[in-house]
């Protein structure tokens, strides 16, 4: 771990080496200076995280120092003790950017080590939010380069009208649909032209947290609140402060974890693992789910309560079989998105590759989709796409039929409900070559889903790692 760097400037020994002394005990590398210029000296040629000061010095005061070490770097926490504590000076301080004001006076030692902890936690944040800040700009630019409503399908231009008018509120909206459809483009469409545009977009998938760690990802903890806290952290909520949360097949979230998620976003609040004071956010939510979750809360798999208040808006994306009418248009899409990212100069698609690319029902969506058409660009690299190039989607169609309701199965009558799983679980794993990532794909499951039906039928265990 980084070590914290800590600079103390006073003109005074005797003030300044019993401070250093007790931040070094605590950890810190803390070098001092004597002065506002040799402060200054010591600040360009080392990397500080924090400066603390004594106000009154010569030949150049704290303030003045201040100013100085803003100009060079103005993320830093800057601390400022006096023993001439006027509330003129105080605030001249904080208006020219010093975290906080402290006075002189016997316990001076013990205020400083109070305000350094809260300093740096406050620098940490900045750093973050700045990281989510750039972060944010990539994801605007990748936007513009991923699905953003692609086509023009009947029922995707009524989604985009429903949405433009959604993204003004900041009610919760529930988006659901089949994996690959696009539900995480759309959350990240109402974000980008909502007025928390400027704020954090953070997603947490709820599918991958691990249960013991659920409330500690959503809310934060504080440093020793349980085995392996070695320091505080804040939550997804706090870091979607301002912003938008992103709640990634919420389907997948345990029950306790539920209620837990209710009560934060019914109060605006959360309690850090370990911590003693509630913590306001202004956050709005979106959610997804691939499960009808109306069927969920029948099986007692879904809190209702949790259910109505998410779904104050309702955005259902229609699967790719149903918007056929879009595919030529995804697909030009696509060539076009991945002759830019590999360099690549593919001029279109050759008469006849309509035929394969209509005829596939397309069980994985507009991913399955892109998948496909990153396959065809690649392989070709320059020219027309020809239709030879797209066979494997007639052979992927032949060998498995999801969505299928006629014919047969392959399942012998009589067998029970669990055999008959069991034997869809094995072949699919079989088909995909075991790779559980692309079978809870198939089978329209999670991972953690399928990790516990193998260690159900005894075909594997939940400590198993997934093949990707």
């Amino acid at each position: 771990m980084e070590k914290i760097n800590i600079l103390v400037v006073d003109d005074k020994d005797y003030v300044s080496e019993p401070i250093a002394e007790t931040l070094r005990r605590k950890g810190y590398d803390v070098k001092t200076a004597s002065s506002g210029p040799s402060a200054i000296t010591l600040f360009r040629g080392e990397r500080f995280d924090l400066v603390i000061s004594d106000f009154k010095m010569q030949p150049m005061n704290g303030v003045e120092l201040l100013e100085n070490i803003k100009q060079i770097n103005p993320e830093v926490p800057f601390l400022i003790f006096t023993g001439f504590g006027d509330i003129k000076t105080a605030v001249e301080a904080m208006e020219r950017g010093a975290f906080t004001f402290l006075e002189k006076d016997d316990t001076l030692i013990q205020k400083i080590e109070v305000m350094v902890g809260r300093a740096l936690e406050h620098r940490s944040l900045i750093v973050e939010n700045k990281s989510l800040v750039n972060e944010n700009k990539q994801l605007i630019s990748e936007l513009r380069d991923k699905w953003d409503y692609v086509g023009s399908a009947p029922k995707l231009m009524e989604i985009r009208k429903f949405t433009e008018t959604v993204a003004n509120s900041r009610s919760t909206v529930l988006i659901t649909g089949e994996s690959g459809t696009g539900k995480e483009v759309i959350a990240r469409w109402i974000h980008y032209h909502s007025p928390r545009k400027p704020g954090p977009f953070i997603k947490i998938n709820c599918a991958a947290l691990p249960e013991g760690l659920i409330e500690s990802e959503l809310f934060g903890h504080e440093k020793g609140a349980f085995t392996g806290a070695i320091k505080n952290k804040i939550g997804k909520f706090e870091a979607a402060h301002y912003g938008t949360l992103l709640l990634d097949e919420i389907s997948e979230m345990p029950m306790i974890a539920q209620a837990k998620l209710l009560r934060a976003i019914q109060e605006r609040e959360v309690q850090r693992v370990g911590g003693d004071d509630p913590v306001q956010v202004d956050v709005r939510i979106l959610a997804t789910s691939n499960r009808d979750l109306e069927e969920e809360i029948k099986n007692g798999r879904f809190r209702e309560d949790l259910f109505y208040r998410l779904n104050v808006f309702h955005v259902e994306l229609p699967p790719l079989r149903e918007r056929k009418e879009d595919v030529m248009a995804l697909a030009a899409h696509f060539i076009e998105k991945y002759n830019d990212e590999d360099g690549l100069d593919v001029k279109g698609l050759a008469p006849g590759c309509d035929k394969p690319l209509l005829a596939h029902n397309w069980p994985g969506n507009i991913r399955e989709l892109e998948n496909a058409m990153q396959r065809a660009v690649v392989m070709t690299g320059s020219g027309l796409i020809k239709p030879a190039i797209f066979d494997f989607l007639s052979e992927r169609t032949r060998t498995v039929k999801p969505h299928s309701s006629s014919g047969d199965s392959g399942l012998e009558a009589g067998i029970t409900i669990a055999e008959a799983e069991k034997e869809l679980i094995i072949k699919t794993l079989d088909h995909c070559a075991q790779n559980r990532t692309k079978a809870a794909e198939m089978l329209d499951i999670s991972t953690r889903t399928l990790r516990n039906k193998l260690k159900e039928y005894a075909l594997g265990t939940s400590d198993d790692e997934d093949d990707c």
